[in-house]
């Protein structure tokens, strides 16, 4: 693979010179908002002046908080351009984790909509800066609370006290000279960092991924090649920008190989699929469960859809539903991703030319510049073909480390550079990885192993079933049982003991759920990722298992 040695802001230069009429966004839905390749870029470089006017230099953090505006992508490119690096923060944050973020994060600017459903993003600022509204006049702010912020840009009509709005950057661009603008562009390096992704914090607080020009570039070329994007392809985003699964996957896929991007706002089945027809997109991404949401749609079967690929990850992903969206979608060289954010964040995909066996059953083999191996999770020793243990990787894709956590960084990657991910997998002799579950996730039950995701791929064969989760919940007598969180089908009703009869029709006695619990849905942060702790919470909560719960171990 020939690497890309370029800053995204000299990426996006080449890409609107070599094709300048090549549709670059297309919103369908709340936005009138559709660009070239040239037209936005020149957008992104009219931005880019107007934060050098309010004083943002290299180096500096500009917080955005928004679903897929297209602010957002123009605020990425911006920052971009003059060396700023943008910090994302998850859309469905509240008052607490805002606050976490905006400080550990040492943000200077926050760009940021009006709020998402019943949260104020502006309420949440003026709570923890008060500052802002005090001095209405004013842009230039000291927070006590946030002692690095200094202002605020709001992207939606509306206009605030103390803050500046969108629009107001057109005329603020028009201040900054070329040369001005050639000066803060001289001198980026495409190591240097450009992007903050914030783990989801599923466990502890989230931690800053410092992400460079290099590692993100490079990710998004090696992904589109492996779908064989062309400037031919349109790929709809469903999935947040806030996420890797949006900036990489999806826009950095798309940008490196000037293919068109069709963003939706935010995810809904029926507007997805509207904008796969209206744009007779080729390629869509998702999680599982936005993939089920509109295979199950009652409308499903209106659209006509010119679908060819995408990615499917960011959760483990049913068999059977990868097989549905290859028959019913018409998606022949869907492809699975697997990484993590801190991997910027693929590893391991399949081929438009892998079999369809393989692309169901496996996440792939390893990108080009990135090894990959198995580990034994307490010795460490590296493990042959077929044997579980940790996967790693090591490579031109693993971040830079934690914003301001050396300690956590150390434990992440060890001193040779490898990525230790906390995942369970196995690779086959010709190199294919499985994940099997997480290194938490496992469940040991009187001291046998048991992997979820085989129980949850099995399961979710049972025709009256939508969706499934199996974690462990806390049991005196065997440390740990298993426990079925099922989803069943609009219309349909089962029986704990149908459920678990059939697994015992066809699984070992060991892997039969001691308990199933029946959900309307699945706790999930804003990515689309399930909270098995969360599930386990509720299960305790549910079972009165907080006797059992509370035996400490070894």
């Amino acid at each position: 693979m020939e690497f890309i040695n370029a800053t995204l802001g000299e990426w996006m230069d080449k890409i609107a010179a070599e094709y300048p009429d090549q549709p670059a966004v297309v919103y369908t839905h709340k936005f009138d908002y559709k660009r070239t390749y040239r037209e936005f870029n020149a957008e992104c470089d009219t931005i880019a002046r107007a934060f050098l006017a309010m004083g943002i230099k290299r180096g500096d953090h500009v917080a955005i908080w928004a679903t897929n505006y297209p602010q957002w992508m123009m605020t990425l490119f911006a920052c971009a351009k003059i060396g700023a690096v943008l910090v994302t923060v998850n859309t469905a944050y509240k008052i607490h984790e805002a606050e976490y973020l905006l400080k550990q994060s040492d943000t200077k600017v926050l760009v940021m909509s009006n709020g998402l459903k019943d949260v104020s993003y502006v309420d949440i600022v003026n709570r923890l800066c008060p500052e802002f509204a005090a001095e209405p006049d004013a842009r230039d702010h000291s927070c006590t609370r946030l002692p690095f912020l200094r202002t605020c840009i709001t992207i939606d009509e509306e206009r605030y006290a103390g803050m500046y709005n969108w629009q107001d950057l057109y005329a603020m661009a028009e201040t900054v000279s070329d040369a001005e603008y050639a000066a803060a562009r001289a001198g980026l390096d495409c190591h240097d960092v450009v992007n903050m992704q914030y783990t989801s914090g599923t466990t502890g607080f989230p931690k800053g991924v410092m992400l460079t020009h290099y590692n993100i570039l490079n990710n998004g070329k090696t992904i589109g090649d492996r779908m064989k994007f062309t400037p031919a392809d349109k790929l709809c985003i469903t999935v947040p920008f806030f996420h890797c699964f949006g900036l990489v996957l999806a826009m950095m896929a798309s940008i490196t190989h000037a293919t068109t991007m069709v963003p939706v706002e935010r995810y809904s089945p029926r507007k997805v699929m509207e904008a796969l027809e209206m744009e007779q997109c080729t390629a869509v991404h998702g999680v599982p469960t936005m993939f089920i949401g509109m295979l199950e749609h009652p409308d499903f079967k209106q659209f006509k859809f010119n679908l060819r690929t995408g990615i499917m990850a960011g959760s483990p992903c049913p068999i059977k539903v990868m097989q549905q969206v290859v028959d019913d979608m018409g998606m022949k060289e869907i492809t699975i991703v697997y990484g993590q954010t801190e991997a910027s964040p693929g590893c391991t995909q399949t081929t438009t030319d892998d079999t369809l066996e393989r692309r169901v059953n496996t996440v792939g083999r390893s990108f080009p510049g990135v090894e990959t191996k198995i580990v034994d999770p307490e010795t460490g020793e590296t493990l042959g073909p077929g044997k579980i243990g940790e996967f790693c990787a090591r490579g031109y894709n693993i971040m830079k480390g934690y914003y301001k956590m050396p300690e956590a960084t150390a434990q992440a990657i060890d001193k040779d550079g490898w990525l230790h991910t906390g995942d369970l997998a196995c690779c086959d002799e010709d190199g294919y990885y499985k994940i099997t579950g997480r290194i938490k996730d496992m469940i040991i039950r009187g001291g046998e192993n048991i992997y979820p995701k085989e129980i949850e791929d099995f399961i979710y064969t049972h025709p009256k079933i939508s969706d499934v989760q199996v974690i462990g919940v806390p049991s005196k007598a065997y440390g740990e049982e298993i426990m079925a969180c099922v989803i069943l089908k609009e219309g349909e009703s089962m029986t704990e003991q149908e459920v678990k009869d059939y697994v015992l029709s066809s699984m070992a006695k060991h892997k039969v759920p001691s308990y199933v619990m029946f959900v309307e849905g699945f706790p999930m942060n804003a990515a689309g990722k399930i909270l098995k702790y969360k599930l386990r919470e509720m299960a305790v909560e549910a079972l009165s298992l907080q006797e059992a719960a509370a035996i400490e171990t070894a």
